[in-house]
């Protein structure tokens, strides 16, 4: 659990995964140079915190609101939804099968709520074409981060919007919307219904790298959660600690990593050469 800059604390709560190593103490040289250019291959991006300023307990607080009180409005039990949800939430989090995180949600929702209705899914589902969209009324974008993601799709960039697959794919070109930033932009978007575990899970990051189709060490990752974001540096990959909005549950020592604030980024983006073509 860790603070944001407005003070307010914030925790998906998902467990380190049994690969994973907390990354503190460790020398500069570990991380192969502080602002070392390296020929990336493919550029990964986090979105909530790093594309698109927010705060998150503000954030979740109305999401989760929103999303009861829909469920009540179509004859839902309020309770049993709370916690069935909840439930399927953690149960995505923790899951250790290969299986996609929407099979392991609503297979863990359905057990807890006690209702075989197949059709609650796709009710459930249209919240996010009618309500969610509202939950973002107000945001203000950060242009820089229009500016980073149209300055690398120009260079060539293959890019990756690895945000924390626990949305369907219409809550997260929601959340790209407000950001300012283009969906189409992206090779690939993680969803919970493409991806299998969570941040900082090794196996979440192990299937984006082994789509991605290069070595790990060809990869930037931009994040803003040391915790979540950083573990992938684990696998070789190189990291961009974007400031505005930081998490640090763990300790990091900051200054051993590539970091700066999203407008930082942006410039550090458009200073980078043009992307070698795949298969070069």
């Amino acid at each position: 659990m860790v603070r944001n800059r407005h003070g307010a604390r914030f925790s998906w709560a998902v467990p380190p995964s049994p690969g994973y190593s907390i990354l503190t103490g460790l020398p500069a040289s570990h991380f192969g140079g502080f602002m070392e250019h390296r020929d990336y291959k493919a550029i990964f991006f986090d979105l909530d915190g790093t594309l698109l300023p927010m705060d998150m307990d503000e954030f979740l607080r109305k999401y989760f609101t929103r999303l009861n009180e829909y469920a009540a409005s179509i004859g839902l039990d309020a309770e049993r939804f709370s916690n069935a949800l909840n439930g399927g939430v953690r149960a995505m989090a923790t899951d250790a099968s290969d299986r996609m995180n929407d099979v392991v949600f609503w297979e863990s929702f359905h057990a807890l709520y006690g209702d075989d209705d197949p059709g609650i899914d796709a009710r459930i589902n249209e919240f996010y074409g009618t309500v969610f969209p509202h939950i973002g009324d107000g945001f203000e974008p950060n242009p820089a981060a229009a500016r980073a993601v149209n300055a690398l799709r120009a260079k060539g960039y293959p890019l990756f919007l690895t945000t924390m697959p626990l949305f369907p794919r219409l809550a997260v070109e929601w959340r790209l919307k407000w950001s300012g930033v283009d969906a189409g932009a992206f090779e690939r978007i993680t969803t919970y219904d493409n991806s299998f575990a969570c941040k900082p899970d090794l196996r979440y990051y192990r299937q984006n790298i082994a789509l991605a189709g290069c070595d790990a060490k060809d990869i930037l990752m931009v994040g803003n959660n040391t915790h979540e974001d950083l573990a992938v540096m684990e696998l070789g990959c190189d990291a961009y600690l974007v400031t505005d909005w930081l998490l640090d549950p763990i300790g990091f020592p900051i200054d051993t990593v590539k970091n700066g604030s999203l407008a930082d980024f942006a410039d550090f983006a458009e200073s980078l050469p043009a992307c070698e073509v795949k298969g070069e």
